[in-house]
């Protein structure tokens, strides 16, 4: 089985590195490893969706995977998700992409500049019904998130985005990493685990370690099913 790691940093999957063994370094952003007779190929993409989107292009037209990990951190906008729970995003989208008409954002949908169906998307969102099959996955709370550029940190911004989208997290590689997935036909699955909430700037309220320690707990007991 091969299987392709990608996450934004290697922070967040350090945990994880530490328990498989190095085999070579394929590029600049790419190191292959073994564990469990799995070959994996761990793609550090940097942080957003541009990269994310060029250098997943570029891997998975060099290379054949059985399926793909999209591994990382996120804001929770949903306060019933605890500071460094793991969740399994099945639903995600790019809220960003269109111009503002006031108060209101018309999306691509609305301007007439993209069907709602048109593939890989599902009424304009990226929904992932070819998730890799693990009991551990399986057991994990399905979210919906949504991908952007800035996180939002002000509450007028949270209250427009929760009404228009009502996400669970956001990330800023997520939907990137489906699109890609979704596009050559490849088993995926976004896990990730909530860091802090969506809310003014806070970073004393913020639980990234823990988040990356369950995280990797979650992720190494899939890889050893």
């Amino acid at each position: 089985m091969k299987l392709l790691i990608v996450s934004a940093t290697t922070l967040e999957i350090k945990p994880l590195l530490a328990h498989m063994r190095f085999k070579e370094r394929v590029n600049a952003q790419i190191n292959r490893y073994t564990l469990n007779k799995i070959e994996i190929d761990v793609l550090t993409t940097g942080v957003g969706m541009v990269p994310t989107a060029f250098l997943m292009g570029k891997a998975l037209s060099a290379n054949q995977y059985d399926g793909a990990l999209n591994l990382g951190i996120a804001g929770g906008f949903d306060r019933n998700l605890e500071l460094g729970q793991v969740v399994h995003i099945t639903q995600d989208q790019f809220p960003e992409p269109g111009t503002d008409q006031g108060e209101y954002l018309l999306s691509l949908i609305d301007l007439k500049l993209l069907e709602e169906n048109y593939f890989p998307f599902k009424d304009g969102l990226l929904v992932n019904e070819m998730p890799i099959k693990s009991k551990t996955i399986k057991g994990l709370k399905t979210v919906k998130g949504i991908t952007v550029n800035r996180a939002h940190t002000t509450n007028r911004s949270m209250e427009k985005i929760m009404k228009r989208c009502n996400p669970a997290t956001e990330s800023m590689e997520g939907a990137a990493f489906f699109f890609a997935c979704f596009a050559e036909d490849i088993p995926c699955a976004q896990i990730r685990a909530i860091s802090n909430y969506v809310e003014p700037k806070d970073t004393d309220r913020w639980s990234i370690p823990t988040a990356i320690e369950n995280l990797n707990k979650v992720i190494l007991q899939v890889l050893m099913e």
